[in-house]
């Protein structure tokens, strides 16, 4: 809609993660080259964790893009973190062109033990990467933790890619998984941009869009530092802002972008508003509460029976009509 309004050649703010518009920082970088070498080095477990809309997944299709080009690696891809046991192992056989149909656990295991052993003997890297890793059961976790013994006397022969937001990492620290957490041998961070990064950011992106910035900047410093300050330098949130604020100057037919045009679509997106975890689930009422509850009642009968009452009268279960086994409330 406003493409040929600002002379661009695309839409520059896109939430799709497209390796087209990377913007690698230093940590970028090295979060790719540490998932790079891990399946390269065939260290056999590497973990990349990062708070939501940090890049992650963006990340993940570029590292997919040059495994495709190499003709000695077979990855299967899995993006769906609420699975069974059961299901994961379908889903990773159906991955590789192996069969799936079947709902035997042992029959799927052993099928993709034979695969993955079978191109180890050749040479081949199979990869195996698990997008939002932090829904993963443990019971999956743990299958997944069996996999990884896949080896022989130099080198893991199955590679796994777990990405995850930071949840992840408090999964794998848990007492239940620590056999697992013992076989990572690569962990990356991503984090949000800062206020420099940002603006390097959006520039980028525009200039890719085909954005003239020799001219009238679209986005003039006061708009990028009120995206900052809003967006708190997730990408994600970044994009979504731009695009909104791309949209209102066309309506308004601005050439460019304020921090007022950006403050109120901060504003509609409620970006100020935080919720607080809500529980779903509250703890059960056990026999213990049901104790500790009971004895507050018979205290706190003891103490209004020697306490006077507004009246100047004792509260005793011949004023109060209760009988002197009931607790007085």
């Amino acid at each position: 809609m406003y493409k040929s309004y600002f002379n661009l050649s695309c839409n520059p703010f896109e939430i799709t993660p497209d390796p087209y518009f990377l913007f690698a920082t230093p940590r970028h970088n090295e979060a790719l080259a540490t998932l790079y070498h891990g399946i390269r080095g065939h260290k056999g477990f590497v973990v990349l964790t990062g708070e939501v809309g940090t890049g992650k997944t963006l990340l993940l299709r570029c590292l997919i893009r040059s495994l495709r080009e190499s003709s000695d690696i077979a990855y299967a891809y899995v993006f769906n973190g609420r699975l069974s046991v059961l299901e994961f192992l379908q889903y990773v056989a159906s991955e590789f062109n192996l069969p799936a149909s079947s709902r035997n656990k042992g029959e799927l295991f052993r099928n993709l033990s034979k695969f993955v052993i079978a191109r180890g003997s050749k040479k081949l890297t199979t990869v195996l990467i698990v997008d939002e890793a932090h829904q993963l059961s443990e019971d999956v976790l743990e299958e997944i933790r069996v996999l990884t013994n896949l080896e022989t006397a130099h080198e893991k022969l199955l590679q796994i890619l777990l990405v995850g937001q930071p949840e992840l990492d408090g999964k794998l620290d848990s007492y239940g998984l620590r056999q697992l957490k013992q076989r990572v041998a690569h962990r990356a961070r991503l984090v949000p941009l800062n206020a420099g990064e940002t603006a390097g950011y959006i520039e980028r992106r525009l200039r890719l869009a085909g954005a003239k910035l020799n001219g009238s900047p679209l986005f003039p410093a006061e708009a990028i530092a009120s995206v900052y300050r809003h967006a708190q330098g997730i990408p994600r949130l970044i994009n979504t802002i731009c695009e909104n604020a791309l949209l209102t100057a066309y309506a308004r037919q601005m050439r460019g972008v304020t921090a007022e045009i950006i403050d109120g679509i901060a504003v509609d997106l409620r970006l100020d508003v935080i919720s607080s975890p809500q529980n779903p689930n509250p703890p059960e009422f056990g026999e213990a509460d049901a104790m500790r509850t009971a004895q507050t009642l018979l205290d706190l009968s003891s103490h209004l029976k020697r306490s006077p009452s507004r009246e100047g009268k004792l509260r005793t279960p011949e004023t109060t009509g209760v009988s002197e086994h009931e607790p007085i409330i």
